[in-house]
C-alpha cells in the first residue's frame, strides 16, 4: 500500500515538469517509476530487517495491521533474517544499477540526486544513522522523489518541483508520524527514539497538526507567489481529512487500537491531495 505513496510523488514530479512546458518523455517516466518503486521496496525491507535486529517488531503487540509494525515476514517465519537482508540489498543494488543506466540517458545531475536518495533511504533504518529513530528522514525522501521525477523529464534542476512537492512530502510525513503512535511502546522498549517517543503524548499530538498546517501554508504561499495558478488551492480540500485525523488522535493518542480511523483519514488526505494536484498541474500545463 505504501508503494502508492512513491507512485504519487513521482506523478507530482512528472506533472510539475509538464506544467512547465517540458516535452513529456514516457519511456523515461516509466523507468523513473520502476526505479522509485524498487528503491521504496528496498527501504521497506531494510526497515523490517533492522527492526527485527533491534527487536522492535517482535514486541510490538499494539500494531495496526497493515499500517504499522512492519510486515512481520520475519516474525511469522515467512522469511529468515538472512534472506530478508539478501532481498533488501538485492533490490537496493538493482535500483542503483538502474539509476546509473538512467543517468547515462539523462545527465550526471541525476547521479547526485540518486546518490543522496540511496543514502537517505538506507540510513533511514540502518545503523549507525537510524534516521527514523531520530525523527528525521521522511520529509527528505518523498520530496526527493518529486524532484527526481521532474529532473528526469526537465534534465535541469528547478524550484518548481520543490514548490509542488513540499505539501505532499509534509502529508507523507504526517502519515509516518501518526503511525508512530501505535508503535510507541514497542519503540520505547527497544530504544528506538522516534519523535513520538521523545515527546510527551499530550505534546506529540500537536506536532501532527503543525505539519498539516505547514502543508496548507505552503500551498497558499505557492499561489500567492504566482508559482502555480489559484486552482492549485483546490488540492488543499483533502486536508479536511487531516483535521478529522487530528481530532481522533487528540482523543485517543494513548489508545492505539482506536487510531485506525485517524490513519485512514491521513491516507485519504495524502492521496487525494496528490491526485488533485497532479490533475490540476496537468490541466494548466503550458
Amino acid at each position: 500500500m505504501f508503494l502508492i505513496a512513491t507512485l504519487m510523488a513521482c506523478l507530482i514530479g512528472l506533472a510539475a515538469a509538464i506544467n512547465s512546458g517540458v516535452v513529456f518523455q514516457p519511456v523515461l517516466a516509466v523507468a523513473t517509476l520502476v526505479l522509485a518503486l524498487t528503491m521504496h521496496a528496498a527501504v521497506n525491507i531494510i526497515n523490517d530487517y533492522f527492526d527485527a535486529l533491534n527487536g522492535t517488531d517482535a514486541i510490538n503487540h499494539e500494531r495496526l495491521y497493515p499500517f504499522t509494525g512492519g510486515s512481520r515476514f520475519i516474525q511469522n517465519g515467512v522469511m529468515t533474517l538472512k534472506r530478508t537482508a539478501y532481498l533488501a540489498y538485492a533490490l537496493l543494488f538493482t535500483s542503483v544499477l538502474g539509476g546509473l543506466i538512467l543517468t547515462y540517458y539523462v545527465n550526471l545531475g541525476l547521479l547526485v540526486l540518486g546518490m543522496v536518495g540511496v543514502l537517505i533511504g538506507w540510513a533511514y533504518s540502518a545503523t549507525p544513522f537510524r534516521l527514523n529513530s531520530r525523527g528525521l528522514g521522511e520529509f527528505c525522501v518523498f520530496l526527493g522523489l518529486v524532484v527526481g521525477a521532474d529532473y528526469v523529464q526537465r534534465q535541469i534542476f528547478s524550484l518548481v518541483p520543490i514548490s509542488a512537492g513540499v505539501p505532499y512530502a509534509l502529508l507523507v510525513t504526517s502519515l509516518l508520524y501518526i503511525n508512530q503512535f501505535p508503535d510507541r511502546h514497542a519503540d520505547m522498549a527497544s530504544g528506538k527514539r522516534t519523535l513520538v517517543v521523545r515527546l510527551k503524548s499530550e505534546h506529540a499530538v500537536w506536532v501532527y497538526l503543525v505539519v498539516m498546517l505547514m502543508a496548507l501554508v505552503w500551498l497558499f504561499g505557492s499561489v500567492y507567489m504566482s508559482t502555480f495558478p489559484t486552482s492549485v488551492m483546490l488540492s488543499a480540500m483533502p486536508l479536511f481529512f487531516s483535521l478529522h485525523a487530528f481530532y481522533v488522535l487528540h482523543q485517543f493518542s494513548e489508545k492505539p487500537a482506536q487510531l485506525l480511523p485517524a490513519i485512514k483519514s491521513t491516507l485519504a488526505s495524502m492521496f487525494s491531495h496528490a491526485l488533485l494536484l497532479t490533475i490540476i498541474l496537468l490541466w494548466n500545463a503550458s
